[in-house]
Order: structure tokens, then C-alpha cells, then sequence
């Protein structure tokens, strides 16, 4: 992977009472990373993490970075630290080993994601394929047994990736991204705006196999702002609105929440990111991200 390069393998998760959420992302050239800017993007290998989140009743965050020595991958596994993703027949199997921060709790326990269907197309999201976006898998089970905290369930999941050549702040200002599951298929609307003023927008529908097809997104619906003042934007059937369930993750440029909305005429809910890159260059956010983002060698 060469200097300013990066990649990230996305992985969520809602229960089927809707009462916990889980997101598993593995990054080499950790994006979001102090240390990775700091040291000029150089060697996206010496930047790896696991970033573990678990929401709802006990949840927990976790996200320490770790330098090369650290990582190992081969075609079906990729170890970070003392955790690992790999491929298991038919299941991506998480098993993860992490310690949260700025309040260290042990986050263990295993995922065992089981698609339901794969997708083997990829979508540039610049004219220049600097940054490109693979849903692997729209629609996945989920199990999730944890040893802490003790809690287990089963549920819903999806699973995509990204990589890049360059900071994702240069390529972007923003973006809104979401994905729904309907009876028989997945949305995914994934729309934002680049750095040099263009705008991008991608509005799929995965079937039952996972094809893609693009559809025509319903109009844009604005819904209310974060915490930390970070936009948030979904779509929804002309005539209806949708409302946020539960914001997951609410951090000076990043939110993921749940919404509740209409879709093609089928009530949905959708698990919704809003990423403001504009709040992510400010100094005074840098300084912060240690505290949550720890580094160990």
C-alpha cells in the first residue's frame, strides 16, 4: 500500500429486539488517526486498528491503534494486535481481544457474520478512483456472543469496504451514508461532497442475490443535528418524514444513528453515518483524538 494510502473493512450489526447495535472496522492507514497525520501519512502499515463499538445496554468503544509488527494478513485473515478477522466456510468470524478508552473496559467476544448475499462490483466515489467504496455483503446474520461485557445476541448485519490513495479529508468535505433493509432487498444511498465542490451521489438497490441496481432517491430529508452540531441528512418517500431512533455515535465529526423512515413505500429502519471532514482538520479535534484513539507499539 503506498503513502497516503488507506483501507477499511466495515462491518454492522442491529439486534432483532433492536435494543443493541455492533460496528467492527479494521483499518490499515487508520483514516481518523492523530498519529497516522502526524507522521505524514508515510507507512499506512505502522497505522493499523481494530475499532470495536458496541452500543445499547453495556456498551462499550474501543479503538487502539498499533504499529506494523502488529499486523498480519494472509487471503482469509487479518490480525490486528490480539485481534483478528477471518474467513470460516461461509462466515467472517471477528474475534476481538480490545481495551476501551478514555475509560479502559475489556471489550471481548466473537461475531460470526454469515452473508446472505455478496456483491463483486466496486463504485469510485471520484472521478480519479482515489477513494473507492465495495458493499461486499448488503445483508448478513449476525452473531454475537461477548465475554465482556457477558451479553449475547443475534440479529441483522451488513458488510462493506473502502480503500484509497489519499487523506480522505483532501478528497472531501462531507458525506451522508445509510443502508436499509427492506423485505426483499437492501438500499444503500451514499452521497456527499468533494473537496473540490463536486458532489457525488450513489442510490443502489441490492436484490436478493446481491445485484446492484441504481434507483432514483427519494427527496433528501433533513434531520436534527448532533450534539456536537454535525449534520445529518437522510432520504425518505416524497410526502413522508423519518426520525433518528437512537444517535449510536455522536463525536466532534462523526455520527452513526438509527432512523426510522419510509422507503418505496416499506417502513424501514436504517443505520445512518454523517462524517463532517471540515470539523475533522480542526486543530482542537486532533488534540482530542488520543484520548479516545490510544497507540500502543
Amino acid at each position: 500500500m503506498q503513502p497516503q494510502g488507506y483501507a477499511w473493512w466495515y462491518i454492522d450489526a442491529l439486534s432483532d429486539d433492536r435494543v443493541h447495535g455492533l460496528t467492527i472496522i479494521a483499518f490499515i492507514g487508520s483514516v481518523f488517526s492523530p498519529y497516522y497525520w502526524a507522521s505524514g501519512r508515510r507507512d499506512p502499515l505502522d497505522h493499523v486498528a481494530l475499532n470495536v463499538a458496541l452500543y445499547g445496554p453495556r456498551g462499550r468503544w474501543a479503538m487502539t491503534e498499533r504499529g506494523r509488527d502488529s499486523l498480519l494478513r494472509d487471503r482469509d485473515t487479518l490480525r490486528i494486535g490480539p485481534s483478528a478477522m477471518r474467513w470460516d466456510g461461509d462466515a467472517l468470524v471477528v474475534d476481538f481481544a480490545e481495551i476501551g478508552a478514555p475509560i479502559p473496559r475489556k471489550l471481548r467476544g466473537t461475531a460470526r457474520i454469515t452473508p446472505e448475499n455478496f456483491n463483486e462490483q466496486a463504485f469510485p466515489l471520484d472521478p480519479a478512483s482515489r477513494h473507492v467504496w465495495q458493499p461486499v455483503a448488503p445483508r448478513a446474520r449476525v452473531e454475537v456472543d461477548l465475554a465482556e461485557p457477558g451479553l449475547k445476541w443475534s440479529g441483522t448485519g451488513y458488510i462493506d469496504s473502502n480503500h484509497g490513495r489519499e487523506a480522505l479529508e483532501e478528497g472531501f468535505a462531507d458525506w451522508q451514508w445509510s443502508r436499509a433493509h427492506r423485505r426483499d432487498d437492501t438500499l444503500v444511498f451514499y452521497e456527499g461532497l468533494r473537496r473540490d465542490g463536486s458532489e457525488f451521489a450513489l442510490a443502489l438497490r441490492f436484490d436478493r442475490h446481491g445485484q446492484p441496481e441504481p434507483v432514483t432517491a427519494p427527496p433528501p430529508f433533513e434531520l436534527p443535528r448532533t450534539g456536537w452540531r454535525v449534520g445529518r441528512r437522510t432520504r425518505a418517500d416524497a410526502g413522508t418524514a423519518a426520525s433518528i431512533v437512537r444517535t449510536w455515535e455522536d463525536s466532534p465529526f462523526y455520527a452513526r444513528s438509527t432512523v426510522a423512515g419510509q422507503l418505496f413505500g416499506e417502513a424501514v429502519l436504517s443505520v445512518h453515518e454523517s462524517l463532517a471532514l471540515d470539523s475533522f482538520r480542526h486543530p482542537l479535534v486532533k488534540a482530542m483524538l488520543p484520548f479516545r484513539m490510544p497507540r500502543w507499539r
